[in-house]
């Protein structure tokens, strides 16, 4: 069986990611530093949240190498650290060899780097290509198991094979890499059953393959000051109770290719939950702060059998398609009985907001506009969802199309109606007067109703894919 949920999704989702099972973490810093470093570099910033990302560039000529380390052999490793701690510098690291199924990506079973059982792997100045299918490049796996990894290039060619990744709660600290994939199912930033954690501060991600975002993440993922670039896919894959972070980051997606005539709909950024056991149910998270978003196809935001929190604050969000969507709120395959669509709180903070909503029958949103946003486009256009908006004074809605809420609380000047009708509960909204509403509770059905059409899990990808699962853990490793 091949391990990617993307491919896995119920019907409508665009170009699904990289379909083969996992994605990845980050460098040389442990989690609390990443974290205390980019709280910091945002309050310093004030409020120029805007602040640019040089562009990180890293080739061969850019570093020095004193010996290759070799691996051509399916389901082993070029350096494995297992239970022990390790550094290497200044090496490069070539793995071929094919691998098959789930082990691959679940355990890092073909990865070129790996840690596992607790190790501790610190890698610089290194080269680590991959030339094989399920040949991860570099690979953390269990608790406890960590990889720090700064100034090195990561390169892989074959599909199922992500740049840097985590499975059942490992570590990944990355620090200014330059990671390119270009095979199918292949995110640069990569995990899969059992998540972990991931901090990349700095350096350069792009994928060229179909099914391979920048980010798949079935793990808590933080990225900070890098460019992050999908020719082919969407840029970020949330699944399931997982997260994203983006601090002062430039993120382009152009999502251009299907995965399968299953996938109505393109866009740069998808939360959702496949059921297929590899990510925990429950509310997802995405979260960007300053930097850029620019979305080159379809919709920027897609949310799809899940609950989730999207939180902007000073992001530059552009959408080069005009005919796109600011946000889609779906159950894939049009939302049968039983199915489940996107259920989302969108918090905006100092955010401008370009484009519609769009909210189907299955789907709900709370929308907070606070600290000078603007929302300027419809929602709720169609009249399908439930929809509740709040407006904090100083921030504005400005209306392009007719819209439907089911609830509304704002001052007096906040929406600019612009010759379009809005509709609370029903009735007409008068300009210019204040109103007071509650917020929509969600509640979920739990397992069935969280799949695709008619409550079933979604069907599997064309080449095979994860069954139901066991809430996102990793299975007993094969033989024990």
């Amino acid at each position: 069986m091949t391990s990617h949920k993307l491919l896995a999704l119920p019907l409508a989702l665009a170009v699904v990611l990289g379909g083969c099972g996992a994605q990845a973490p980050d460098a040389e810093v442990t989690e609390t530093e990443a974290a205390e470093a980019g709280s910091t570099e945002l309050e310093e910033q004030g409020e120029d949240q805007e602040a640019t990302v040089t562009p990180f560039s890293l080739t061969r000529e850019d570093l020095t190498i004193n010996e290759t380390i070799t691996d051509d052999a399916s389901e082993s490793h070029a350096i494995t650290a297992d239970g022990t701690s390790d550094s290497y510098s200044n090496v490069e690291v070539v793995k071929t060899g094919n691998s098959d199924g789930d082990e691959s990506d679940f355990y890092g079973t073909n990865a070129a780097v790996f840690a596992t059982n607790g190790g501790t792997l610190d890698l610089s100045d290194v080269i680590v290509t991959t030339s094989g299918k399920h040949a991860n490049a570099v690979f953390s796996y269990g608790e406890g198991s960590t990889i720090n990894i700064k100034h090195s290039l990561i390169e892989t060619s074959d599909n199922c094979s992500g740049g840097i990744m985590v499975t059942g709660g490992g570590t990944l600290n990355a620090t200014d890499l330059y990671v390119h994939t270009t095979g199918n199912s292949s995110a640069a930033i990569r995990s899969d059953r059992g998540g972990g954690t991931q901090n990349v501060n700095g350096g350069t991600y792009i994928t060229d393959g179909t099914g391979s975002p920048v980010i798949y993440s079935t793990a808590d993922v933080h990225v900070s000051k890098a460019t992050l670039e999908s020719t082919a896919s969407q840029g970020v894959v949330v699944e399931g109770k997982n997260s994203v972070e983006l601090n002062d980051v430039n993120l382009t997606a152009s999502n251009t290719t299907k995965n399968s005539d299953k996938s109505d709909w393109y866009q740069a950024v998808m939360i959702y939950q496949s059921m297929s056991g590899d990510a925990a149910e429950g509310e997802a998270s995405f979260t960007m702060n300053g930097g850029s978003l620019t979305n080159e196809n379809g919709d920027i935001f897609f949310v799809n059998n899940t609950v989730a929190s999207i939180n902007l604050s000073g992001a530059t969000i552009t959408n080069d398609d005009a005919s796109g969507n600011f946000m889609r709120l779906a159950a894939a395959g049009g939302g049968s009985e039983g199915s489940t669509g996107g259920h989302v709180t969108l918090n905006a903070s100092d955010q401008d907001i370009d484009g519609d909503i769009l909210v189907d029958s299955v789907s709900e949103l709370n929308m907070y506009l606070k600290n000078g946003s603007t929302l300027t486009g419809a929602v709720n256009p169609a009249n399908e969802g439930a929809v509740y908006v709040e407006i904090e004074s100083g921030s504005k809605w400005v209306l392009t199309g007719d819209s439907y809420v089911t609830s509304l609380t704002c001052d007096a000047d906040a929406i600019d109606l612009n010759g379009h009708t809005l509709y609370v509960d029903g009735a007409a909204y008068t300009a210019g007067t204040a109103s007071t509403g509650t917020a929509i509770t969600f509640t979920l059905p739990t397992g069935s109703g969280m799949g695709g059409p008619g409550g079933e899990p979604p069907a599997a990808p064309p080449d095979g894919g994860h069954g139901p699962g066991n809430g996102g853990e990793p299975p007993a490793k094969p033989g024990e």
